[in-house]
Formats: C-alpha cells, sequence, structure tokens
C-alpha cells in the first residue's frame, strides 16, 4: 500500500521553472505564483528543503523575484524538460528525504516528465493542482490525469500545508492559517 501521509521530516517541495518569461502565458497564471508564494513561505517558516529548477534562462528569465527571495538555494538550470536531471537527482538523493511536492510549469512538458522520472526512482510523488499549470486547461487537465494514473497523488496547497503541520493551536498551525486564509 502506497504511503499517502505527508512529514516535515521526509518530504521536500521541487518548484519547476516559474520564471519570468514563463509564468505570463500560463493560464491562471497569477493565482499559480500565489499558490508557489504561499507553499515557499511555509516551507522557510517550516524550515522544510526547497530545490528549483530553471528551464533555459538565458530565453525564459529567471525565477519570479516574489518566489526567488523565499528561496535559500540557487535554482539547478537546465535544459532538459525533465527536472529530475543528475543534479536535482543527486540533490533529492542525498537528502534522504521520499515524499516529493511539486509545483511548477508546464503541468504537460517539464512538471509531467519530472513526475514520471520522480515515480520511477520509487519517489512519494504529490503535485500540489493549484501550484501547476500550463498555457491551456485542456493540457494542464490532460496531464494531471496522465500523472494520477503513473501513481502520482494529486493533492491542493491547504491539503499539503495542514498534513504537514497535523495539529491545530500550534505555533505552526498560526503560521500556516495565516498564510491560507
Amino acid at each position: 500500500m502506497k504511503n499517502y501521509t505527508l512529514d516535515r521530516e521526509n518530504t521536500l517541495l521541487l518548484m519547476i521553472d516559474i520564471q519570468e518569461r514563463l509564468a505570463p502565458a500560463i493560464h491562471n497564471g497569477d493565482q499559480i505564483v500565489d499558490k508557489n508564494r504561499i507553499l515557499l513561505t511555509a516551507m522557510k517558516e517550516l524550515q522544510m528543503k526547497v530545490i528549483h529548477t530553471e528551464q533555459y534562462p538565458k530565453g525564459l528569465g529567471k525565477t519570479l523575484p516574489e518566489l526567488a527571495e523565499l528561496i535559500a538555494a540557487s535554482p539547478h538550470e537546465k535544459v532538459m524538460f525533465s527536472a529530475y536531471n543528475d543534479e536535482v537527482r543527486d540533490n533529492i538523493f542525498s537528502s534522504g528525504k521520499k515524499n516529493i511536492l511539486v509545483t511548477g510549469m508546464e503541468t504537460h512538458v517539464c512538471v509531467f516528465q519530472t513526475v514520471r522520472d520522480l515515480l520511477e526512482g520509487k519517489y512519494n510523488v504529490f503535485v500540489i493542482t493549484d501550484g501547476v499549470g500550463s498555457r491551456t486547461y485542456e493540457n494542464y487537465r490532460n496531464a494531471l490525469d496522465m500523472m494520477q494514473e503513473m501513481g502520482a497523488v494529486i493533492t491542493n496547497t491547504e491539503t499539503v500545508l495542514f498534513d504537514l503541520i497535523k495539529t491545530a493551536g500550534t505555533p505552526d498551525f498560526k503560521i500556516v492559517s495565516k498564510l491560507v486564509k
């Protein structure tokens, strides 16, 4: 039976290619950026690992500044569509984490190929639906269906954050509830 429980010690966030020249072309792009801001703020406050990538930054620009400022680590640059290249694979492996939260752009290309590779690597993959996007809704929807069929958990920002903290009335609960309101 697959483990669907998230815990802070065994979970990291992988944010894929939310970049200056790509984000404006994405369906519901503003909402996706906002949800990623919430997630990144929570990861920082909860002291959780974040890995992020940039697809061909010379052409697509850097990670959006409002997101980049919330991430301590430098981005992993890539030209392959899958973010699961040697550098990212080594970073994930060395972290010892098995639950990978995935956000980013575009759902049907880079996110899809990364999720497929993570699943083949035997990771528990959680695709955050309100944190991923494509230029068209149809491509977004189709990619989510394919990833779910492959074995990824299809979830959302609030479900993930409340699953990570587990309990109300704690300092972490105050952080998360404030972020999602």
